[in-house]
C-alpha cells in the first residue's frame, strides 16, 4: 500500500510539472508574464564584423521570441571589438538599428582610454561603461544570461 502511494505523489506532481512546462514555455514565447523576467548580456571583444553581425542577429531573435519589450537585453564591447562601435564601424548601421530597438549598447572606457578612442569616435546612442568584464560581473550577479557569440 505505502508503495501505492508514493506512486500516486509520484505521479500527481510529474503531471503538475507537465501542465506548469507548456504554460511557461507558452508565456515566454507570447511575451506572457513570465517572459518580462528574462535579461541577456552579450560579450564581443572580437574586432570580426561577422562575430558583431552574429550578435545582433541574436539580439534581434531574443527580440522576437519574446516580444521587444520583455527582455531586457545589453552588448557589451571592449578589446580589439570596441573598434565596431566607432561611427565609421562595418556594423555602424546594424548597432543603430540595435539600439532604435531598445538594445542598450556599452563600451568599456578602459579599453578605449588604451587604444586612444574618445567618445567623439563612437556612435550616437551608446553607454559607457568603466570596465567591461566587471559590466559583464554585475550583470551576471544580477540574474542576466550570459552569451558570447
Amino acid at each position: 500500500m505505502i508503495l501505492r502511494i508514493s506512486q500516486f505523489f509520484a505521479a500527481l506532481t510529474a503531471g503538475a510539472f507537465a501542465l506548469a512546462t507548456p504554460v511557461f514555455a507558452a508565456d515566454s514565447a507570447k511575451g506572457g508574464p513570465n517572459a518580462a523576467q528574462q535579461k541577456v548580456i552579450f560579450q564581443v571583444s572580437d574586432a570580426d564584423p561577422k562575430k558583431w553581425n552574429l550578435t545582433l542577429n541574436n539580439a534581434s531573435n531574443v527580440q522576437e521570441d519574446l516580444g521587444k519589450g520583455n527582455a531586457e537585453i545589453e552588448i557589451v564591447a571592449f578589446g580589439p571589438g570596441i573598434g565596431m562601435l566607432k561611427f565609421d564601424s562595418e556594423v555602424s548601421g546594424r548597432v543603430a538599428e540595435a539600439l532604435k530597438n531598445g538594445v542598450k549598447v556599452v563600451a568599456c572606457e578602459n579599453t578605449m582610454r588604451n587604444a586612444k578612442i574618445s567618445r567623439a569616435d563612437m556612435m550616437n546612442g551608446i553607454d559607457f561603461v568603466g570596465a567591461g568584464v566587471v559590466e559583464l560581473m554585475n550583470k551576471q550577479r544580477e540574474g542576466y544570461a550570459y552569451i558570447r557569440p
